[in-house]
């Protein structure tokens, strides 16, 4: 999961090295990115529980059809999202962002988004091999795709070793190029393995069943939904920055960067709870499920404690890799986004725990396949309780970028606590009933 993050990270840094109004570039056009992102991974989540069931009843042929079946989705998907992100661009104008970060911004965009059609289909290999217990496969990829990213970046950012200075078009074809390579490369590791072969091979697109299909849609909908409730908050705390000028946005994006990694671990941590939750429910056993989950959900506080005291300590460091910090033209921007950006920091050590405890569980209640609940939760953390705080506190008070973080603090905390109580419910009615 880091990897996806890692990707941002160094288009980030190396980007933040051009200027503030390149970084918020990179930030507006991701906005849009991410949005339709969270939507492919979070419908793509689907595939992992119907593997991890089939795995611990084992049922070959149903794992096989689940990533059959979840590979036409996601194509379709995948190329469905980079149209309609085409189709948005114009909405980049009537937003009231900064004109150069918006001139900025679009070029980048169009590649970016068409990243997304191999991202998507690399995401239906990488749930299909987690519901499968194999998360090393998936790990693997993401780091090639990583080191290939970085390279690129140097080369087409910069011009180095005469090839043409792109600004940031260029780091736009590196993620591009190193989210194809993502796709093949994962193929390859599965395909080599002689357990997994079997699954990634000899498929039938023709023979498509509805039912199969449905499943997927009815399990992968709902958890797109949920995905996308919180990275459109997040996405809209973007907005609302730039609002308030560019190195109001530039300071988002390093405090949102930054505190994506550690939500990262957490995610990976929610994918663990899935699989294993997904599997107790296909051999039946729901106490071992309680007490699995459980421990997985005590594991992500313990270590969301540890983020929230590095960024405590590092809230002044931190900013600092993102910028040229000896850039004497930019001085007066970059100090300003440092600051901002350690305020933020301040927030973001808070709600580290609410959000790695909230994705963790909400895994839980995927590998339970109950995702209708969860996403009307979701709804309401996000959109009635996060978003009109992070709007007020934002723009019509003196904490500005910080009210806008502390709304954010809100819903993530919401969504913790009322996600928890739904699991805690289904849980004990489950041992009671068997």
């Amino acid at each position: 999961m880091l990897g996806h993050t890692f990707v941002a990270f160094a288009d980030n840094i190396m980007v933040g090295q051009l200027g503030t109004a390149e970084l918020a570039a990179v930030s507006l056009g991701n906005s849009f990115v991410f949005i339709a992102m969270s939507l492919g991974i979070g419908f793509s989540t689907a595939i992992t529980p119907l593997v991890a069931e089939a795995d611990g009843a084992g049922n070959k042929a149903g794992g096989k059809s689940a990533l059959k079946h979840g590979l036409v989705l996601c194509t379709l998907l995948g190329c469905s999202l980079f149209i309609v992100i085409l189709l948005c661009k114009p909405l980049l104008y009537v937003m009231k962002q900064p004109l150069e970060v918006v001139e900025l911004a679009i070029p980048y965009l169009e590649l970016v988004a068409f990243s997304l059609v191999p991202l998507i289909v690399f995401q239906a290999f990488k749930q299909f091999s987690e519901g499968l217990s194999q998360t090393k496969f998936p790990m693997y990829a993401t780091i090639v795709a990583n080191v290939v990213n970085i390279i690129l970046n140097y080369l087409l950012i910069f011009g180095s070793f005469g090839f043409p200075k792109l600004g940031i078009v260029g780091a736009a074809i590196g993620t591009l190029v190193s989210r194809c390579i993502m796709v093949g490369y994962i193929w390859f590791l599965l395909n080599r393995k002689e357990r997994f072969k079997e699954y990634v091979t000899g498929f039938n697109f023709r023979k498509i069943e509805r039912k199969v299909m449905q499943k997927i849609v009815d399990l992968g909908f709902p958890s797109a939904l949920q995905m996308f409730f919180e990275v459109a908050i997040f996405t809209a705390a973007i907005w609302l920055s730039g609002v308030l000028g560019k190195n109001a946005q530039a300071a988002n994006q390093i405090a949102l960067n930054l505190s994506s990694m550690t939500f990262m671990v957490g995610m990976g941590l929610g994918v663990a709870a899935m699989v294993r939750v997904g599997n107790q429910k296909g051999l039946l056993d729901f106490k071992a499920l309680r007490r699995i989950a459980q421990s997985i959900f005590l594991l992500t506080f313990l270590l969301e404690v540890v983020f929230a005291i590095l960024f405590l300590w590092g809230r002044h460091w931190l900013p600092t890799i993102y910028l040229d910090v000896g850039d004497v033209a930019n001085q007066f921007d970059n100090a300003e986004v440092i600051v901002l950006a350690a305020k933020l920091l301040l927030v973001a050590a808070i709600f580290q725990i609410s959000d790695g405890i909230q994705v963790v569980v909400l895994g839980a209640l995927r590998g339970l396949q109950d995702v209708k609940i969860p996403t009307l939760i979701t709804f309401i953390a996000y959109w009635l309780i996060g978003f009109p705080a992070s709007y007020y506190l934002g723009l019509y008070t003196e904490y500005k970028s910080t009210g806008i973080w502390i709304g954010l603090l809100l819903g993530l905390s919401a969504s913790a606590v009322m996600l928890y109580i739904r699991f805690n419910y289904l849980t004990k009615r489950l041992i009671r009933n068997s």
